[in-house]
């Protein structure tokens, strides 16, 4: 199991040369998402090779303009390549309205079902799930209705210890997938091999939690305790705390301070006011509470 995530874009507001507005796509356990889809996330997706036949599932946290003004036309573009495979929209609602506003009158028509799921919860529920992955929102405080993505690995069957199953010539491939469910062999001779001697314990399942906009809220930690990676994003410094309440946003030294409480393994801030136009220093700010801290910057790669 494994888990990638792909930084598209990771600043504030409006699109500028270098600043996209926010984007990200994860790949975890074979499962491809897209979470957010500002302005420009189409041409972001071909600059870095994200599969546009991939993705199948969007996540859209809120209705600013920066998180989903891309999502028409990245739907446009899927219509004009043929594709037939549905794609499912989880978003607030209102989503669905103004998406099929769009395609109406600008005769956009698609040949594939496009299915919406509109969130109106306050409180954490789950909205997705399959036999590897389950996604559940993470309530957010902003100045719309907001909500960050907790996405989860399954649990895992044991793992083969290879070099001691191979020391049995009478365990066949055929085996291997009741020896991983956690059966015993039993050779012809009537000897009893303990699972515990062919496997090994299963992979910790790998977790993301994305929390976009929103103001410090103290009551997401038990949601997102101990995740391997936490997107939290990080407007402003402590210099502007007084416009990040204004505007219900958080600081870099907020966002660390949220990773701490949660004990989370990695940090990633983004988000970034176009005022400051050095990002470093948000990293700096951060890692006076936090030490596993990176920045988001478009391209970046982040493995677990």
């Amino acid at each position: 199991m494994s888990l990638q995530l792909t930084i598209l874009g990771c600043h504030s507001a409006t699109p500028r040369a270098n600043a996209h507005p926010t984007s990200q796509y994860l790949e975890i356990n074979n499962r491809h998402f897209l979470i957010d889809c500002g302005e420009g996330t189409q041409r972001q997706m071909r600059k870095y090779k994200v599969s546009f036949a991939k993705i199948n599932h969007i996540f859209i946290s809120h209705l600013h303009g920066d998180h989903f003004f891309g999502l028409i036309g990245l739907i446009a573009t899927f219509g004009i390549l043929n594709r037939e495979k549905e794609l499912h929209v989880f978003g607030p609602k209102g989503i669905k309205e103004v998406t099929k506003l769009q395609l109406k009158v600008s005769k956009s028509y698609v040949k594939f079902d496009l299915i919406f799921h509109e969130l109106t919860s306050k409180k954490s529920e789950l909205i997705f799930e399959d036999d590897k992955v389950s996604v559940t929102t993470i309530p957010l405080s902003h100045r719309v209705y907001t909500n960050g993505f907790l996405f989860q690995e399954k649990e895992s069957t044991k793992r083969l210890h290879i070099e001691n199953v191979q020391q049995y010539p009478e365990i066949q491939t055929c085996d291997y997938h009741n020896i991983k469910a956690g059966k015993d062999v039993v050779l012809e001779n009537g000897e009893i091999i303990k699972n515990e001697e062919l496997t090994l314990p299963a992979s910790k399942p790998k977790s993301f939690a994305f929390c976009s906009d929103t103001c410090y809220k103290e009551d997401i930690v038990p949601i997102i305790k101990n995740v391997d990676v936490l997107y939290h994003e990080a407007t402003f410094l402590s210099d502007r705390e007084d416009l990040a309440k204004k505007t219900k946003h958080a600081t870099a030294l907020q966002a660390a301070q949220i990773a701490k409480l949660a004990a989370v393994n990695q940090l990633i801030i983004g988000h970034y006011s176009s005022r400051y136009k050095n990002i470093e220093l948000f990293r700096k700010e951060a890692a006076q509470v936090f030490s596993n801290v990176i920045l988001a910057e478009a391209g970046k790669k982040i493995t677990v």
